[in-house]
């Protein structure tokens, strides 16, 4: 199947939603490439442009696109991008990331150091790699 990356990555952008005030989880046919959105809350039913097959849940018809769990980019990627941006902060951040409200006080921390462009470019990245090798593991073609 075909599909183009933008809406790969629109998809996963929805998914990461999750656990904010919207629960969405997105889900690509195996046969058309075509995207589901499937919203938790039911006043947010009419942003769906189709109502969803009855059969969304089978994984030999349709594939849960993940999100930035899924693809280990959240507190890991974060590390990653610390020890090689800013390593006298790994402890701070390790820190940071044990409590709640991390990623607040981690842009606050980006925002001292001059990093914010730094830290968006590095997860942009970051997540275009794990995305394409997701869709080459499961044989989705990429077009871009």
């Amino acid at each position: 199947m075909r599909v183009k990356f933008a809406d790969i990555l629109q998809a996963f952008e929805f998914a990461d939603i999750s656990g904010g005030v919207v629960e969405c989880r997105t889900f690509l046919c195996r046969q058309t490439g075509k995207i589901y959105y499937q919203f938790d809350q039911d006043d947010l039913q009419e942003l769906e442009e189709d109502d969803l097959p009855d059969d969304i849940e089978d994984e030999t018809k349709y594939l849960q696109i993940p999100n930035t769990r899924d693809l280990d980019l959240g507190k890991p990627l974060v590390i990653a991008f610390v020890r090689e941006f800013l390593p006298n902060d790994v402890d701070d951040v390790r820190y940071i990331f044990s409590k709640r409200g991390a990623y607040q006080k981690f842009k606050a921390l980006l925002s001292r150091r001059g990093a914010i462009d730094a830290w968006h470019d590095y997860r942009n990245k970051a997540t275009e790699r794990a995305l394409r090798d997701w869709c080459e593991i499961h044989s989705i073609e990429i077009i871009d």
